[in-house]
Order: structure tokens, then C-alpha cells, then sequence
């Protein structure tokens, strides 16, 4: 039985935990460094890096000890390689190499946004099913981050095609900037989600369709929700106090326009590709309205990690690294970060493999 301990650090979480072979999560450890970049309004690569590197062997320590084991009970590490920010991906990069050779135990590279489909599988209590005991393969899965919007089409274990992406801003970077507008804050989807509970459905916002593409665009929504701001004299925004009713209303349009498209988007590549299930996952996974709008309007099954696993987390790369582990899949000491890797770019069965151990 072999202990995975996952280390993430892609962008601005420094990230730890450690799973069983059943994806059961026996610690999740996250060192967030989202006040040190409020400041600014966004993220900022170097200090997040050096954040990571002063984080990092606290972290993995309290995520091994959180777990109730010890170093010698860790099977394999896995960590992030790509994608991400160069930086943050070295940081944690060189922390599981050294851990590796340190433990003698094997080091498997993980795809970040394999990581985040792979959150689904993380068992979550009596009569858990992953997505393939619930329905089989293929899985229609929905990455949507402050990185990334993607549909990835999971055939299998290790097998992924990309069908669908952002041809300018992913849905949480719009998020962002929309917050920022409206003056709500950092960062963007909590902070438009608050605002818009209970908000009076005052305004209508664009929705790019993109005719029958599977691609996603939210730079034009954004401009637009600019254009009404200034119209109505909030932007720039006043800052402090909370949010008036019109701030509120632009913000519920504006998020009801980002989750009308992927919906949308998803249960229609979902029908084209004969998915038997959708996963949701990344950071605006965790947007309630996300959530109950795609389980009102899918056709079939839909899974969602748990809110804990839905931002950067450790356990979602244990988990990965996990099926990957089982899969063969090891990664060499000279394992580099690909700050460009994209999901799908190429299947476990093509990466080395490694009998015994």
C-alpha cells in the first residue's frame, strides 16, 4: 500500500497532503498567500516564489504529521511541474526532488490541471463512488480557474483531449478583474459571489456564444460590464464600505453571464462527445451558482470536489499522483517545469513507466 505524499505550488498556495491508495485524504495542508498579493490586486511571480520557497518544508512537514505519519511511511512524492508560474513551479519542484532522494522513494511529475480533475476521485466518505463507478468513461471535465478554462475530454485514466478553451481571459481571471471594477477586492469569485446573493436582477450582460464552437471568451463581457460601470458613475470604484445595490446587481449579471456560458458550453460538449458524466473542477468549481446550475441542467451525472479541493491543493496532486503511480508513470530526477503545459498533451501510457518499486 503505497502513501502519496502531493506538493503543489503553481501559483500562490503552497500546498502539501497526503492520500491512500483508495483517494481517501489523510491531511491537506494549504499556506495561503492571498493577503500578501490583496495589496496589489493580482499575483505577483517573484514574491510568490520566494513566498513558496520560505513555505514549502513547513508545509509538507505539517501535511505528513497532520496525517499521523511519519517520513519513512511515504511511498512516492508527487508535485506540479506545469502549468503555472516558472517561479512558484521550481520552488516545489526542487523541495519534492530533494524529499524524493532524500526518502528513496519514486518522484512522479503531475499535470496541474489533471490535478484538478482529479479531485473528483478523492473519496469522500461511506458509499463513495469515483466518476467512473458512478457512470464509466468518457467524462466531459470543466476546468475553469483564475488560470484556465478548459473542456477536457477524459476517456480514460491517463487519456485526455481538450475540446474546448478561453480564447482570451479564463472565467476566474474575469472574475478578478470584474471585482476590481466593482471595487470588491481580492480575489474575484468570492468576492462577486457574496455581492451578488440576494441582488436584484436589475441588469443583462452579454454572453459570448462563439456560434457553435466549444471555446469560451469573456474579455468582451468584461468591457461591457466597464461601459455600464462608467454609465452609471461606480467606476473607478469608490473604495470601502460595502457594496451598494447597483454594485450588487451588475455583479449577480455578470456572474449569471459567465455561468450561463459554461453550462451552457459543457452540457453541449458533453452531449456531442457522448460523455456519461461531467466533472467540475478548479477554483470557480467552488461558485455555488456553478454548481447548481449544472446539476439543474445536465442531462447526465455531474461530480464536484469538495469546496476544500477545488482551489490549489496539495491532495489533489497526491491523488493524481496516485492513479499515475499505479499507472507506471515515474518521473527522473531531472524533471523540469513546463510553465505551458497544457492538459492532454500527451497520455500516461507515453510517459515513463517503471516496473516494481
Amino acid at each position: 500500500m503505497t502513501l502519496v505524499l502531493g506538493i503543489e505550488t503553481s501559483c500562490d498556495e503552497t500546498a502539501a497532503g497526503v492520500v491512500a491508495p483508495d483517494g481517501s485524504v489523510l491531511s491537506n495542508v494549504v499556506a495561503s498567500q492571498v493577503e500578501v498579493h490583496a495589496r496589489y490586486g493580482g499575483i505577483v511571480p517573484e514574491v510568490a516564489s520566494r513566498q513558496h520557497v520560505l513555505q514549502a518544508g513547513p508545509v509538507i512537514k505539517q501535511a505528513v504529521a497532520a496525517a499521523g505519519l511519519t517520513w519513512p511511511d511515504i511511498g512516492a512524492v508527487a508535485v506540479t511541474n506545469g502549468p503555472g508560474l516558472a517561479g512558484s513551479l521550481i520552488a516545489g519542484v526542487n523541495a519534492a526532488k530533494g524529499l524524493a532522494a532524500a526518502l528513496g522513494v519514486p518522484l512522479v511529475g503531475v499535470n496541474h490541471l489533471e490535478g484538478h480533475m482529479y479531485a473528483a476521485w478523492a473519496r469522500s466518505g461511506p458509499g463513495w463512488l469515483s466518476p467512473e463507478g458512478r457512470h464509466g468513461f468518457p467524462i466531459m471535465c470543466l476546468v475553469v480557474s483564475g488560470g484556465h478554462t478548459e473542456l477536457v475530454l477524459m476517456r480514460g485514466h491517463g487519456d485526455f483531449a481538450v475540446v474546448g478553451q478561453t480564447r482570451d481571459d479564463a472565467a476566474g481571471e474575469a472574475f478578478d478583474k470584474a471585482a476590481r471594477v466593482l471595487g470588491l477586492g481580492y480575489p474575484g469569485g468570492p468576492a462577486i459571489q457574496r455581492a451578488a446573493e440576494g441582488a436584484g436582477a436589475l441588469e443583462r450582460f452579454p454572453r459570448a456564444w462563439l456560434g457553435e464552437s466549444s471555446d469560451f471568451s469573456f474579455s468582451g463581457l468584461k468591457s461591457a460590464l466597464v461601459r455600464r460601470a462608467r454609465e452609471l458613475g461606480i467606476y473607478p470604484a469608490p473604495a470601502g464600505g460595502p457594496p451598494t445595490g447597483l454594485v450588487r446587481s451588475l455583479a449577480r449579471a455578470f456572474q449569471e453571464a459567465v455561468v450561463d456560458v459554461l453550462v451552457s458550453k459543457t452540457v453541449q460538449a458533453a452531449g456531442e462527445h457522448g460523455s456519461r458524466g461531467i466533472v467540475i473542477a478548479g477554483g470557480v468549481a467552488a461558485n455555488a451558482s456553478l454548481r447548481q446550475r449544472m446539476a439543474a441542467e445536465s442531462p447526465v451525472p455531474v461530480t464536484v470536489p469538495h469546496t476544500s479541493l477545488c482551489t490549489d491543493n496539495g491532495a489533489m496532486v497526491a491523488v493524481c499522483g496516485s492513479h499515475r503511480y499505479r499507472a507506471g508513470v515515474r518521473s527522473a530526477m531531472d524533471l523540469d517545469v513546463v510553465p505551458g503545459l497544457r492538459a492532454g498533451s500527451e497520455t500516461w501510457a507515453s510517459m515513463p513507466v517503471q516496473t516494481g518499486g
